[in-house]
């Protein structure tokens, strides 16, 4: 394998990882608003919450399976990372 190409597909595979690290912030952060919901939901008189309902304010839904899905899938592209990382210092050597 030529450095060269080994390096564009470092880059390729790094803004990968840097995508599925936005997505994992992006599922934790509905993870703790629709825990803040919940807790309003539950906190709140019955009228205030059917407002806010209409309103679409206690509609967030998060899926910790999602974030374990994106953990994962973040691991096996750091994984990868790692390993053209490698090759690409082996190629330099």
């Amino acid at each position: 394998m030529r450095s060269v190409d080994l390096a564009i597909y470092a880059d390729a595979v790094a803004g990968e990882a840097a995508a599925l690290a936005a997505r994992r912030e992006r599922e934790r952060s509905r993870l703790r608003q629709a825990a803040i919901e919940r807790a309003a939901r539950a906190e709140l008189p019955p009228p205030v919450v059917a407002r806010l309902d209409e309103l679409g304010l206690l509609a967030t839904r998060a899926n910790g399976a999602d974030l374990r899905e994106l953990d994962r899938a973040l691991e096996a592209v750091e994984q990868l990372q790692a390993w053209v990382e490698a090759r690409l210092a082996a190629s330099a050597a």
